[in-house]
């Protein structure tokens, strides 16, 4: 069996779009009918002259209208989509194998629309059936159903083909509006794909890069895992060889409790020692500063010697009795006369202490000495006002017998000293 030339397909159809098709040639135009009156559908070839170019261009797209031609006329034609049309339209006129294969395929895909249509009994009803179908966006259906419907009247036919016309052109004005829109949309696609395919390169480097740190943590956890096995691994066999040393030698606990505290009390020992070393060193600063002091002293003594002599051994030997385990604090003085006070208090049997009234010494270290004197003499007119206040309050609170003296000397001192000690009985009589 040969196989058709699709060339003299094309030409077939070029001569159906001429009006000079054999098939078009051989039969007749058939004239226009009337509506029928009874229940039968109108056929494709039985509708009116100017029906048949809506019906395929809105009912059968291109692509299915070219499947059933070359399905039709058994071959593959090549002709351009409005040849291919033309010649459909100009087949579709009579009852042509062509026509017969269309009216098939229409009547397959809206077969839902042609049976909603069979309820409709009147021409009225039907244009407003098709008036409501007219607003949904597809109405292909609907034109099939309503043009080959039995109540469908010339009227309402040529009203029909007139809207699906107009349709049409505003369908191609909105192609035309959709193709300016789908040329810039393109444009922008470029573009946003432009800018999709950077997005999608930093993310493929990101995600390479998380993968990375996720690979590195993954082996950071491993080994981790890994040492930490190690170290409980190395914690329960040193566990182990503590219990059994523990086991082999009795006490051992107590003998660790023992040398953890003998420890700690090294250390208290340690600390201790380098508290004394510093008071070592601070009794040789005090003993240096001393010596200084009696140098000084000495120095003032041989320029005058008689006065100050006979000041010391007057007061000495004036006092009426002594002051054994007393301890006798002078507040104030001048630096040269100190040594003579403690000479003096010492003969006496007393403990001297000394502080300048806040000149060298703090003042703060005034409260502490105050609370270790049993006896306290403030020479008023070399200390300072804070001073004055801090040894009036303190021996007013403690009862503390104290003796203040305008002006520092050694014979001040000694009125001070016969203030503070009592006279004993026997002696009082003698003088």
């Amino acid at each position: 069996m040969c196989k058709p030339d699709p060339l003299q397909l094309d030409a077939l159809v070029r001569q159906a779009v001429e009006g000079t098709t054999a098939l078009v040639a051989a039969a007749a135009p058939p004239p226009r009918r009337p509506p029928l009156q009874g229940s039968r559908r109108r056929l494709l070839w039985e509708l009116d002259g100017h029906a048949h170019c809506p019906v395929l261009g809105v009912c059968l797209p291109m692509r299915v209208l070219r499947q059933v031609l070359n399905k039709a006329l058994r071959g593959a034609a090549q002709a351009d989509d409005y040849e291919l049309h033309c010649g459909a339209v100009a087949e579709c006129k009579a009852r042509t194998p062509v026509a017969e294969a269309v009216q098939r395929e229409l009547d397959h895909r809206y077969g839902v629309a042609v049976r909603q249509a069979t309820l409709v009994k009147t021409p009225e009803a039907l244009a407003a059936w098709w008036d409501d179908a007219l607003r949904c966006q597809d109405i292909a259906g609907p034109l099939w159903a309503a043009l080959t419907h039995p109540r469908c009247t010339p009227e309402l036919a040529c009203r029909i083909e007139g809207q699906v016309h107009m349709l049409q052109h505003q369908a191609g004005m909105a192609a035309r509006v959709d193709f300016d829109r789908f040329e810039a949309l393109l444009q922008e696609n470029a573009v946003l794909s432009r800018e999709l395919g950077g997005a999608q390169q930093r993310c493929m480097r990101q995600a390479a890069d998380h993968v990375r740190r996720a690979d590195e943590s993954q082996a950071q956890v491993v080994s981790l895992r890994a040492q930490l096995i190690v170290r409980d691994t190395a914690i329960a066999g040193l566990r182990e060889d503590l219990q059994t040393l523990e086991a082999a030698v009795p006490g051992l606990k107590s003998r660790f409790e023992l040398a953890r505290a003998n420890q700690h009390l090294i250390e208290r020992v340690h600390q201790a020692e380098r508290a004394q070393l510093q008071s070592q060193h601070e009794v040789e600063r005090q003993r240096r500063h001393a010596e200084e002091l009696a140098a000084e002293l000495q120095r003032r003594s041989a320029e005058r010697p008689e006065p100050l002599a006979r000041e010391t051994s007057s007061s000495a030997d004036d006092i009426p009795a002594r002051l054994d385990d007393q301890a006798v604090l002078c507040v104030g003085g001048r630096p040269a006369s100190v040594p003579v006070y403690r000479q003096l208090i010492e003969r006496t049997g007393g403990r001297f202490l000394h502080h300048d009234g806040g000149d060298e010494d703090s003042v703060a270290k005034l409260d502490a000495t105050l609370a270790a004197a049993d006896l306290v003499i403030c020479q008023t007119g070399c200390i300072s006002h804070d001073a004055y206040w801090r040894v009036k309050d303190h021996c007013k609170r403690t009862g503390k017998r104290c003796v203040f003296v305008e002006s520092p000397s050694g014979a001040g001192l000694k009125r001070a000293l016969l203030t503070l000690i009592p006279v004993p009985v026997g002696e009082a009589g003698r003088t």
